[in-house]
């Protein structure tokens, strides 16, 4: 019988790191700023949809990158090591692992859109990420190197079902491998059939007008960018409300 499990309580936060399951990526070049202060609250939400980033697990390491890098929410999720370099005056030797959870957009009151305008590849982090990187708050923009990495995460892919009767909305998160969901499916335990979901926004997916899903027991199918899929059967039992978050598999991590 599939085991299923409410999520209660607030999630540590976790780091994440390289293993086999993601082959790492070549090293690129782009710069960085911070937002907000050392608290993190300036980056909660944004539009990848997650919300509270401490209670969902990813804490301070998190960033957000501009347009070409965000890709239209399809790299929510996906997990970066970055290093400052070729800056000795303000660089630190650490390589800081963080994962995205938002967008920075151009900003129009700037000269050529400032350091977000596309195409320009650029990370606005989380002040403590920053402070990773440089030896003071006060570096402006620096150069950074990034390169993707696996995500590893303690636990299971987390579900929180919102909408209504009408509009199945699901928040998926906690998605360990690639990280960037690229697609969802669900199932009802007595239509027995998938449903191909679709990006509401960010990692929000959703259905409309699904009442039946209503009074079954809910599995999903949840594909990353790189093409790899985990199947979770059953996650949330028949009597599901809406706010409520479940947990199912987990991408391997060997």
């Amino acid at each position: 019988m599939a085991m299923h499990k409410v999520v209660v309580g607030v999630l540590i936060m976790v780091a994440f790191a390289a293993t086999s399951a993601v082959a790492q990526g070549e090293w690129d070049t782009a710069d960085a700023t911070f937002y907000g202060d050392m608290s993190g609250k300036a980056t909660m939400g944004g539009p990848c949809g997650y919300g509270d980033l401490f209670a969902q697990g990813y804490g301070l390491a998190n960033t957000a990158v501009s347009g070409v890098l965000f890709n239209d929410a399809e790299t929510c999720g996906a997990c970066y090591e970055v290093k400052c370099f070729n800056n000795t005056q303000h660089c630190t030797t650490t390589i800081a692992k963080m994962t995205v959870t938002s967008l920075c957009p151009p900003d129009p009151k700037l000269p050529g859109g400032g350091l977000c305008q596309p195409p320009k590849k650029h990370f606005d982090m989380s002040m403590a990420m920053y402070m990773t990187l440089s030896n003071s708050p006060y570096a402006g923009s620096i150069p950074i190197q990034f390169r993707r990495v696996p995500c590893v995460k303690t636990g299971g892919i987390k579900f929180n079902i919102k909408g209504n009767p009408w509009w199945f909305l699901v928040l998926v998160y906690n998605v360990g491998g690639s990280g960037d969901v690229s697609a969802v499916s669900v199932k009802g335990s007595k239509d027995g059939k998938w449903i191909t979901m679709e990006r509401e926004w960010g990692q929000n997916w959703h259905v409309m007008m699904k009442p039946e899903l209503v009074g079954q027991a809910l599995s999903f199918q949840v594909t990353t960018g790189d093409g790899k899929m985990v199947e979770s059967d059953d996650v949330a039992p028949a009597n599901w409300q809406h706010g409520q978050i479940f947990e199912g598999k987990q991408f391997p991590t060997n």
